[in-house]
């Protein structure tokens, strides 16, 4: 198996697994919700900061292969 294979099978465990982690985290706290009338606003600013450092830390093991 070349090095781009693995790569893609070691991403895929990890969406995997952010998937399942996903449903039953939820909405996490920090997580901006307003709600007025019909209108509501939603913003996850912490699973924004989540996903960041996750996707970070996957480009950085990809980099480290090349």
């Amino acid at each position: 198996m070349t090095d781009v294979g693995k790569i893609f099978i070691v991403i895929g465990v990890v969406f995997i697994i952010i998937g399942l982690l996903w449903g039953f985290i939820g909405k996490l706290p920090g997580d901006i919700s307003f709600k007025k009338g019909n209108i509501s606003f939603h913003f996850p600013i912490m699973t924004s900061i989540i996903v960041s450092i996750i996707l970070t830390l996957i480009f950085y093991v990809i980099g480290r292969f090349k």
